[in-house]
């Protein structure tokens, strides 16, 4: 899973990346024109995984990752209705989601592009410069797509005007400011246009970026945003970025006794995982043995060959059937043994969809 993160100047959305990467990434110059990608891939907290290696003591132990990238040096003009172009649109475009930091702290030191804090506005001008990079490729496709219809084959004549119409409807819902995924496509025209990797089409994390002052009421000014912003397939939540950044640089234990005196419940870290895990529909599976204890990650609902084909193409070629047991029947029966015992290692074929926490054996012939 690769996440993205944007940010206009001054949104401290590089202070948020450390947080979530606990500080670990180095940047490298990529793409020229002053851009520089920051990447980094953080470990996927999980403590069945690690109750997992305690009763199999492997060899290797994996936890499931998650990669994040920031970039330094966004292009002059970002957040002034410029769209996203180049490198940063190339990458942003692989990203499988955007994470949005938006300010809501004070800072008299950072003085915000527009003069004043105002998140919701910060958000809506964030979403237009999406949806502007959107238009862009449209345009450009359409007008390819003009000129395919007047020297094309017959034979191809039907799928490009097919598009250009798909197309055509997407851009008269762009121009009113209305993100791909919110416009009414069928799962046919989701996946027409899935090459494209339009960015108002990816799931969206808002960050909001509240100051250590503001903890008292985070709960507050996230709900007031929530209620004026709410969409599909869009998540609201709230971090002191600066706070946070300090903590991931402490000892486990005394960040988590930190964390437990201001009362908050949940490291900034897990809950944007498990938000993203959440938005993207994504689930967990386990291999266990001696050799290995990992984590794999696949959507909800995939089926059992296409899970094994996750491991290795020859399991998911070559398989047969695949036994299952759910990790909290595997932990109350304590062993596969006494799992298979009581009836709960079933056999599978391939069109099982494989459940979160499933421990899964796949067996297979080449």
């Amino acid at each position: 899973m690769e996440i993205s993160i944007i940010g206009l100047p001054g949104s401290g959305k590089t202070t948020v990346f450390d947080a979530l990467t606990k500080c670990t990434a180095e940047p490298r110059p990529h793409g020229g024109a002053g851009l520089t990608l920051c990447p980094a891939v953080a470990k996927v907290p999980d403590a069945r995984v690690l109750k997992l290696s305690d009763i199999y003591h492997p060899k290797k132990t994996t936890l499931a990752e998650i990669k994040y990238v920031d970039f330094a040096g966004l292009p002059k003009g970002f957040g002034r209705e410029q769209g996203v172009s180049g490198q940063l649109l190339n990458s942003l475009s692989s990203s499988d989601a955007i994470l949005q930091v938006v300010r809501a702290f004070e800072d008299e030191n950072i003085p915000h592009i527009e003069g004043r804090i105002d998140p919701l506005k910060d958000i809506e001008t964030l979403d237009m410069e999406l949806v502007f990079s959107d238009l862009t490729i449209i345009e450009r496709r359409l007008g390819r797509l003009e000129s395919a219809l007047k020297m094309g084959k017959s034979s191809e004549r039907d799928a490009a005007v097919k598009e250009q119409g798909l197309l055509t409807r997407i851009k008269s819902s762009l121009d009113q400011g209305i993100p791909i995924r919110l416009q009414k496509l069928t799962p046919d025209e989701s996946r027409a246009i899935s090459n494209y990797q339009f960015l108002t089409a990816k799931p969206m994390l808002i960050v909001i970026n509240i100051g250590e002052k503001q903890l008292p009421t985070a709960e507050s000014i996230l709900s007031t945003l929530k209620t004026a912003y709410s969409m599909p397939q869009v998540e609201l939540i709230s971090m002191c970025g600066k706070l946070e950044r300090e903590l991931a640089q402490l000892q486990e234990q005394e960040a988590e006794e930190f964390r437990k005196d201001i009362g908050l419940k949940e490291t900034a870290f897990a809950a944007v995982i498990r938000h993203c895990y959440g938005l993207l529909g994504l689930i967990s599976f386990f291999t266990v043995g001696e050799d290995e204890v990992k984590a794999w990650t696949i959507r909800e609902n995939t089926p059992a060959i296409q899970a094994a084909g996750k491991i290795h193409t020859d399991i998911e070629r070559g398989f047969i059937r695949a036994e299952v047991m759910s990790y909290d029947d595997f932990i109350k029966s304590g062993s596969t043994a006494e799992a298979r015992k009581h009836g709960l290692l079933r056999l599978e074929g391939k069109t099982y969809a494989v459940r979160d926490g499933d421990i899964i054996h796949f067996l297979f012939n080449i």
